[in-house]
């Protein structure tokens, strides 16, 4: 009879992380690599640049480019809301920060692009959130998990 090894509450939940990152990685990935190409939308550069080292190669949006929240949510629509809603799958994986600031941005994103019937995924973002609550509270603070994260999507 072999023995499983019993993970620590910490590895645990960074199993629970890499699980939620490789699954999204999968759901990001371009549609000729075997992906659905949904876009992943972000608050700023040092959030794709983390993302990027943990293995997404899709689509990666900013919300800040400068633009007022009217004009970023028209520009989602007409770029990913009419011609990817085909599967019923959410269309958009949005991933703020799980601050303060981060949770008004996910919720005003969450609102509005939802009243233009762009399903919106906050999986990710869910797990992030609840299981790094006391590591991080950035996406970008992530990178400074990334060696263990990388190893554990590699093994999932």
């Amino acid at each position: 009879m072999v023995r499983k090894k019993k993970l620590s509450m910490r590895e645990e939940r960074f199993h629970l992380v890499a699980k939620a990152i490789k699954e999204s990685i999968n759901r990001n990935l371009p549609i000729e690599e075997g992906g659905f190409n949904c876009p992943i939308l972000v608050e700023g550069i040092n959030d794709v640049k983390c993302l990027r080292l943990l293995g997404f190669l899709g689509i990666i949006e900013t919300v800040n480019k400068g633009w007022d929240r009217p004009r970023m949510i028209a520009y989602l629509h007409e770029t990913y809301g009419s011609k990817l809603a085909m599967d019923g799958l959410p269309r958009i994986i949005l991933l703020m920060d799980w601050d303060r600031t981060g949770d008004v941005l996910q919720k005003s994103f969450t609102n509005r692009l939802n009243s233009m019937d762009i399903k919106i995924d906050h999986s990710l973002r869910d797990t992030l959130s609840r299981q790094l609550k006391s590591e991080c509270k950035t996406v970008e603070s992530m990178s400074s998990f990334s060696e263990l994260l990388l190893d554990l999507i590699s093994q999932i």
